[in-house]
């Protein structure tokens, strides 16, 4: 091979043109001879400037109709470069009959991105790279606002929250990080800004309507409803009069399902009570009695002895033992679902917690099982950042999950379920970010802190075996997000979105329970508190007339003992009998 008259490589035919243009045209004319080439230097330029305008008119046919290009294949060798002219002549004679111009108007490269994807394919793809951006840079300003706050630096946090805001209004903030940013932007901003308790909780009764709602739109509650009450039948089996202490009533939705499972026991249901602790009624309503009045009527349509009693009280820790008139012989369920967490106080915080002394009077009642259910976070570390890195990613993955089934669901009742479901997810944001001390109720805690709390106590890990297994798996096929998943550890049961875990179900019993306590008289259950108000006590009773359900339906009147006590804050409702 030849030099290259100017020094280097020629690169494309505007290569060639310099190569042309930069070397004295009779020692190229003197080349071309000696190689057999009967053309002179001139027509070069010539060839190359109809290949590149052939080049361009490819470009152009590719997108419209279909184009012959199998003549192009040939073995001829053109010697002669004024036939290759020629043959490049006829070429964009038949690919663009009119002139396409100038080599100069070619299509630039970018004019192919045009041809591929359209321009409005192409504002989309540019708007969605901009919110991913926006969010990532959204994230990264929540943590650095986090620091600033634990930092002391309000001036800079409240900067930062300002330039948030702006952000939040270049993302869609219907979904995906937008919407949970903006959750935590307005939980800082409470923080920041707020005189007074800056995540008022609001009252129980719209804790119970948000409950409610976060029940129908996401399967986390139903979880722990179906796992707890599966493993409480299990422990009730062989014994006929049982009952059930419900540290949180809340509608009683739990109880329907046991009291049917109940009906179908093999030899008969048992005598069931239930107890169930709630807030007391603002509005003069008593909300526990007409729970009770519903189970009651659920249990006498399925023929189970029933009897019930409410217990108000505005904290667990408000409660005592006497309240739930444990009666000797009974098989004894403890029910808690995500309670338990607000027992707890900081971690480095002198002196005993709550959970320590509610957890020993569980113990003292030497109950068969045990239910805790709680959410699998770790909300309740001393340092705010941590806390708040933690819940950042946690409530992510959880309005993932209520987002996917939002996205599946159909019916317009499910899509209002969510959204009013989101606003108590919210409230728990509010309050891990807004509250310190004494005033933040939301204490989560991971399963590994709660084995050790309640192996401490003199609790032992009950196995929910495998019917609890099962019965998690076949809920979730009640909804359609792929991204669920149940996942058995030591024992105990979790419910996750995509391998990551958000509630953890465990089951626990007293190490040193036996069986061998004095039978229950057959009245007892139907007369425990009628009973109670005839015995002695030391104390001085006020004996009030309660109302007392029974079987068929009609009103009694029976004379109970709420056992007042000036130090407690909690009431003891009436008994409710149904069968």
């Amino acid at each position: 091979m030849g030099p290259y008259p100017c020094g280097s490589a020629a690169v494309g035919w505007e290569g060639v043109r310099s190569e042309v243009q930069c070397t004295a045209a009779p020692d190229i004319d003197g080349l071309l001879a000696g190689a057999g080439y009967r053309v002179r230097s001139s027509d070069l330029c010539q060839v190359a400037q109809r290949l590149e305008r052939l080049e361009s008119a490819m470009v152009y046919s590719s997108g419209g109709g279909h184009v012959d290009y199998d003549h192009l294949a040939s073995d001829a060798v053109h010697y002669n470069p004024s036939d290759l002219a020629s043959w490049v002549d006829s070429m964009l004679s038949e690919l663009t009959p009119a002139d396409p111009g100038p080599v100069r108007q070619a299509p630039a490269p970018d004019g192919w991105v045009d041809q591929i994807y359209p321009q409005p394919q192409r504002a989309v793809a540019a708007r969605m790279e901009e919110e991913e951006d926006s969010g990532i840079r959204l994230v990264h300003l929540l943590m650095s606002s986090a620091e600033a706050i634990q930092r002391g630096d309000a001036a800079l946090s409240g900067s930062l929250i300002d330039e948030m805001r702006l952000l939040l209004t270049r993302v869609n903030t219907g979904f995906g990080i937008g919407k949970v940013a903006g959750y935590f932007v307005d939980a800082l901003t409470r923080r920041l800004y707020s005189v007074s308790s800056p995540a008022a909780s609001g009252s129980p009764a719209e804790y119970e309507i948000l409950y409610h709602h976060f029940y129908e739109a996401s399967p986390y509650l139903k979880f722990a409803h179906f796992t707890a009450n599966q493993a409480i039948l299990e422990a009730f089996d062989g014994h006929d009069r049982v009952h059930v202490i419900d540290f949180s009533l809340m509608h009683g939705l739990q109880w329907p399902a046991l009291i049917q499972a109940l009906a179908l026991r093999p030899g008969g249901p048992p005598s069931l009570r239930l107890t169930g602790i709630g807030p007391p009624s603002p509005d003069g309503r008593d909300s526990l009695r007409e729970i009770g009045l519903r189970l009651a009527e659920l249990a006498r349509s399925v023929r189970v002895r029933f009897a019930f009693r409410g217990v108000a009280a505005n904290r667990l820790d408000d409660v005592r033992p006497w309240m739930l008139q444990v009666a000797p012989g009974e098989a004894v369920a403890v029910n808690s679902v995500m309670q338990l967490h607000r027992l707890l106080t900081d971690p480095d915080s002198p002196g005993p917690a709550p959970i320590d002394s509610v957890l020993s009077w569980i113990h003292g009642l030497r109950p068969k099982i045990v239910t805790v259910v709680e959410q699998e976070a770790d909300h309740n570390k001393p340092g705010f950042l941590d806390r708040f890195t933690e819940a950042l990613f946690y409530y992510s993955t959880m309005f993932d999950s209520l987002e996917a089934g939002r996205a599946n669901g159909s019916a317009a009742q499910q899509q209002q379920a969510t959204a009013v479901a989101e606003v108590y997810l919210q409230r728990e944001i509010r309050d891990i970010v807004c509250c310190e001390g004494p005033n933040r109720a939301e204490r989560h805690e991971l399963l590994v802190r709660w084995r050790a709390r309640m192996g401490q106590t003199g609790f032992k890990p009950v196995h929910l075996g495998s019917n609890a297994f099962k019965q998690a798996s076949m809920l979730l096929t009640l909804f359609s997000g792929e991204g669920y998943c149940v996942e058995e550890v030591d024992g105990c049961l979790t419910l996750g979105w995509h391998s990551r875990p958000l509630i953890a179900a465990s089951a626990w019993r007293a190490d040193d329970l036996e069986d061998n306590a004095r039978p229950v008289p057959d009245n007892f259950i139907f007369s425990s508190i009628s009973s109670t108000s005839n015995t002695n006590d030391s104390n001085n009773n006020n004996h009030n007339n309660n109302d007392i359900i029974n079987s068929n339906g009609s009103m009694l009147r029976r004379n109970s003992n709420n056992n007042s006590r000036s130090s407690d804050s909690s009431s003891q409702q009436e008994s409710i009998h149904g069968m």
